[in-house]
């Protein structure tokens, strides 16, 4: 019976999954890392520990007690677009600069944008400049760390570095590479050196589309994953699409929702979306379009509430109890309103100067109270996006959401809330790991795209219960950040 085999590297825990040519899952396993935070706004993976040390940790658990030779094909994703420099043998020079979570390229950004001019970035790239493009990190890298420069042969993103130690092949999904502005141009579906030439193009990878074959595990990877010499391995993606595709996010209109350590949404869409709110990329397969947002902090940040506000909590069940406690504070969390900026923010506002904020304390009010706050800061980030969706003409027909997040049932109600938008919550709620199970069967013909819908059938939906409370709180949390913008950025400067 063939088997295809997914492997997903998030920012805090890698997920794989081998499943059979019906998408039945035969085995599944986890493995936790961090994220190293070493300043404010950065944001870091060790790529040997995290990304290939969990590949081949995964692969070995996987692979137990089933043969390696009934694998027909592998498929991985990762979080990105990343930014790492490596030598000519596919070996990191530094820790992996992050996605757009990390905002130490803000200088870059506002350079690049002025050299260049921000119509002509957003007619080539598609997309503005902001904390998630990949291009200003590396001038940044340029700038800072001169020495790492002169050893880099090749800048690549998480997914590549993976393919390349499995198959020995330096490759990018066109997905991927579209968040290399300004170093790619979405008309061409190309490199290009017509805006900037702080970089030689032969330094990157070369473009493919996600589901061709990269190449096959050599025999050298063979040994450090246990899988055959031979095994066919995709080009990969990032994790977010992986996801998309895990829950049938395919036609026009369709917008995932990721609830992981950021929200992240990918809409495929007819045309193409340029708008500098939002991003755009070419979708998986040539001809289609995707237009993506995501915040900065989400899961991140109702981490960073449990280990600072429930100490007193077993950590295993910490997440049940403050939802519990959250529950018994009503819509609008008696008066509180949370700004989720803790890291600046993404889109749409694409502000890294954002400071995490609350308004509305006062003596009365309790854990739970807070806790509801912050997840209806995170829900009305997310309807910001959507609203935004919306004033452009794009706007989602349904939510198919995906991710941890989806086992918060308060979390997935208020967004429903906040956003006036039902969401489905498929069966298999796995991720990218189980859609990078799917789209590696659809590269070797065990499956096709539409295939997806019995592989994993949607299970329930949330319906929304919007009221005049959620209108009213969402009208002043978008007041709320206009009015103290200007105190974030200078609370920056004073830092």
């Amino acid at each position: 019976m063939p088997l295809t085999l997914g492997i997903d590297i998030g920012t805090f825990q890698a997920k794989g999954v081998i499943a059979d040519d019906r998408g039945r899952i035969l085995a599944q396993a986890t493995r936790d890392h961090r994220m190293s935070v070493p300043r404010p706004g950065w944001a870091e993976h060790d790529a040997e520990a995290d990304w290939w040390g969990g590949f081949t940790a995964l692969c070995r658990e996987l692979l137990t007690g089933i043969d390696p030779k009934d694998i027909a094909c592998v498929a991985t994703s990762a979080i990105g677009p990343c930014m790492l420099p490596v030598d000519a043998q596919g070996r990191a020079l530094t820790n992996a600069v992050l996605y757009g979570v990390d905002t130490r390229a803000a200088q870059e950004i506002e350079d690049l944008t002025r050299e260049i001019g921000a119509d002509q970035i957003l007619k080539t790239c598609g997309n503005a400049l902001t904390s998630q493009s990949v291009g200003p990190k590396i001038l940044w890298l340029q700038r800072h760390r001169p020495e790492i420069c002169a050893q880099t042969a090749k800048i690549v993103t998480s997914t590549t570095f993976l393919v390349q130690r499995l198959t020995g092949e330096c490759v990018i999904d066109h997905y991927t590479a579209a968040n290399f502005s300004p170093l790619y141009d979405v008309n061409r579906l190309d490199w290009t050196a017509d805006l900037a030439t702080f970089l030689p193009l032969e330094k990157l990878p070369r473009l493919a589309w996600s589901t061709e074959i990269a190449g096959h595990v050599t025999p050298g990877a063979a040994a450090a994953t246990g899988l055959a010499p031979g095994t066919p391995v995709t080009v990969g993606t990032i994790d977010a699409a992986a996801e998309a595709v895990s829950v049938g996010t395919r036609a026009p209109g369709d917008m995932m929702m990721m609830y992981g350590s950021t929200i992240f949404m990918i809409q495929v869409t007819e045309r193409p979306v340029r708008d500098p709110r939002l991003w755009y990329a070419p979708w998986l397969h040539e001809g289609q379009h995707a237009s993506m947002a995501g915040l900065a902090t989400s899961g991140t940040l109702t981490h960073w509430f449990r280990d600072q506000f429930a100490r007193d909590l077993p950590k295993d069940t910490a997440f049940a109890t403050l939802a519990q406690e959250a529950e018994r504070s009503p819509p609008g969390a008696n008066g509180l309103i949370l700004l989720p900026y803790f890291s600046g923010e993404r889109t749409p506002i694409h502000d890294p100067h954002a400071k995490g904020t609350v308004i509305g304390l006062n003596l009365t009010h309790t854990r739970g109270d807070l806790y509801r706050a912050l997840i209806e800061g995170i829900a009305m980030g997310t309807a910001h996006v959507i609203e935004t969706c919306r004033g452009i003409g794009a706007a989602p027909v349904r939510l198919l959401a995906v991710g941890g997040g989806t086992q918060n049932p308060l979390w997935l109600q208020a967004t429903s809330d906040f956003a006036n938008l039902p969401q489905t919550v498929s069966k298999v709620s796995t991720g990218a790991a189980y859609g990078n199970a799917f789209l590696a069967a659809c590269a070797v013909g065990l499956a096709r795209p539409g295939d997806i819908v019995a592989w994993n059938p949607p299970e329930r939906e949330i319906a929304p219960a919007t009221t005049k409370v959620h209108a009213d709180r969402y009208a002043l949390f978008r007041r709320l950040y206009e009015q103290t913008k200007d105190i974030a950025r200078a609370i920056g400067a004073a830092d």
